[in-house]
């Protein structure tokens, strides 16, 4: 008896499995699109998203300007997100929220378009484009659903993805200065402290850009240096400003005593 049932048992599941699948293949080969709608509805609450998306798919154009083509394409946008094809997800749920603005789903396809575009950010050393467009969506959300209870969630949205753009710019400034591109490595490290005021790397911004001033003198031309040492004279003055004690407090009076005592040298050449 046993033995029988192991015999028997798998034919039976497979038997079953076998029949499953081929009246899916039926009803999706079917022009009966009642029976479509009930079999894809079914499919999408047991999370199986891979067989409902083509039931879906046709019946969005089929079903177009009938009463049952919002859910349709409500469903077909989540099925997109589901299946982590983030793209189309925001492209449709952008579109559900102008094609359905009186429905009571439109805020959140809305917050869904931004957040697809947030999930698809990248780590901080890839290109942020992606970073870019999803503040941008999560700020119109912002603007145009004002007492949305997702507006707090927004914002902290927004600050993960600045945050993330900080580190790019800072890490891209600091490459600069590890590869002696001093020049660009001050034009890069003041556009950081321009675009994020309240850094937390302020501190080493600001000694960075005094020693690329007085390492870029160090490098110049005889005719460059007197003007370069008092950049980063005056670069370490706006430092101490800000962190008259800190932990490269040490390192910048010994660099600005040697910048003063060069500008000196090479000032008095220049008259």
């Amino acid at each position: 008896m046993i033995r029988y049932l192991k015999v028997i048992l798998p034919l039976l599941v497979w038997a079953i499995i076998a029949g499953s699948c081929s009246d899916y293949q039926k009803v999706l080969k079917s022009n009966d699109y009642g029976r479509k709608l009930e079999l894809a509805t079914k499919l999408y609450n047991k999370k199986d998203y891979n067989k409902a998306f083509p039931l879906f798919e046709e019946l969005v154009s089929v079903k177009r300007g009938t009463r049952e083509a919002e859910d349709i394409y409500y469903y077909y946008c989540y099925c997109n997100y589901y299946l982590d094809d983030l793209i189309s997800a925001s492209y449709h749920f952008s579109q559900f929220a102008k094609t359905y603005p009186a429905s009571q789903k439109a805020e959140e396809t809305a917050f869904m378009s931004a957040y697809c575009y947030y999930l698809g950010s990248p780590v901080y050393s890839l290109d942020q484009s992606n970073s870019y467009k999803a503040i941008e969506e999560l700020q119109l959300f912002i603007n145009k659903y004002p007492n949305s209870t997702r507006i707090e969630e927004c914002n902290t949205l927004i600050d993960k993805l600045r945050k993330k753009l900080e580190v790019k710019s800072f890490e891209k400034a600091m490459l600069y200065f590890k590869t002696t591109d001093y020049k660009a490595a001050i034009i890069a490290l003041n556009n950081t402290l321009k675009d994020f005021p309240m850094t937390e790397y302020k501190e080493e911004i600001l000694f960075t850009i005094m020693k690329s001033n007085f390492l870029l003198a160090e490098n110049s031309y005889e005719n460059k240096k007197a003007e370069r040492y008092k950049a980063a004279i005056d670069a370490y003055n706006v430092f101490i400003d800000k962190f008259a004690t800190g932990k490269y407090t040490s390192e910048a009076q010994s660099i600005v005593n040697k910048a003063k005592e060069r500008y000196q040298q090479y000032s008095s050449l220049n008259k």
